[in-house]
């Protein structure tokens, strides 16, 4: 029903990389695009880590390797994308980065061909202005981190988004494994609607000295169940990130009470971004 056989993916980093981890795993020729040769070398040496690592846990064997390294290539030019029958940009998560990507790229897909954005809040409906007559090829494919272990895709529909954008999308999520789950455009969609509120109502928690990060953390781990606590969670998202989309959300809503907590963006200013530097919540240095 999707009718694709290539993808192409914008951005080696986290998500990037491992989009195009399960999409080649999952018989997809796959093209990784990336303008730093250096971001692509650690792309590609974490792809053949990870798939090493299946091969000893009894996942994957080493013929199953082989043809998944073959489905993959790591390209600095965006030539090796233009045959693709899909691209999905995951790039940082910024409005104006987003649109000058996908408006260098509409004149190069005129076919057929979808344009998906990975983006976790930013409306679909904004990012398709920029690709003109194309607006009913762009579609919103939300993975979630880390993509090889997480199994839902949020699909969202921009407002120009065709039907049958929507349903090729949605069979290329489940032929790479996923379960596909439709949202409408609306600022955050629903994972990051409902779960960044809940983030940043613990950081309000901690400013205002109602419990330790720790103690926080282990109450909703016990308590409702949660495999992560939501401060330890921000850590592993990126307190930076974290503030981001609230901000989106205060915007697209146009409701003051998704504006961030102080503390929360205290940290950020102070460089305490969570995992990738070393401290934010957590001291993870040691």
């Amino acid at each position: 029903m999707h009718g694709i056989n290539k993808v192409a993916i914008i951005g080696s980093g986290q998500m990037g990389g491992g989009i195009a981890q399960i999409a080649a795993v999952n018989g997809f020729e796959t093209v990784v695009y990336d303008l730093s040769t250096d971001a692509l070398d650690r792309c590609k040496s974490l792809h053949n880590k990870l798939l090493s690592r299946a091969v000893e846990k009894g996942r994957m064997t080493d013929d199953d390797v082989s043809k998944t390294q073959s489905r993959l290539t790591y390209a600095s030019s965006q030539d090796a994308m233009y045959d693709a029958d899909i691209v999905i940009e995951a790039v940082v998560e910024d409005l104006d980065i987003k649109k000058k990507i996908f408006s260098d790229l509409a004149d190069k897909f005129t076919e057929n061909q979808i344009l998906a954005s990975n983006t976790s809040s930013i409306s679909i409906t904004d990012l398709a202005t920029s690709v003109g007559d194309a607006a009913d090829r762009f579609i919103g494919m939300h993975f979630f981190n880390p993509v090889p272990v997480m199994k839902l895709v949020e699909v969202i529909n921009g407002l120009a988004t065709s039907e049958e954008t929507t349903k090729r999308t949605i069979a290329l999520s489940e032929a790479m494994g996923k379960v596909a789950v439709p949202a409408n455009d609306r600022a955050g969609f629903v994972s990051n609607r409902v779960l960044m509120p809940m983030i940043n109502e613990a950081f309000y928690a901690w400013m205002e000295g109602v419990a330790e990060p720790e103690h926080i953390d282990e109450i909703m781990k016990l308590g409702m169940a949660h495999p992560m606590g939501p401060l330890r969670l921000a850590d592993f998202i990126g307190l930076d990130t974290c503030v981001h989309i609230m901000e989106v959300l205060a915007e697209g809503l146009n409701n003051d009470r998704y504006r961030a907590c102080p503390l929360l963006k205290q940290l950020v200013v102070a460089g305490r971004l969570g995992n990738k530097s070393g401290h934010g919540v957590f001291d993870y240095s040691k």
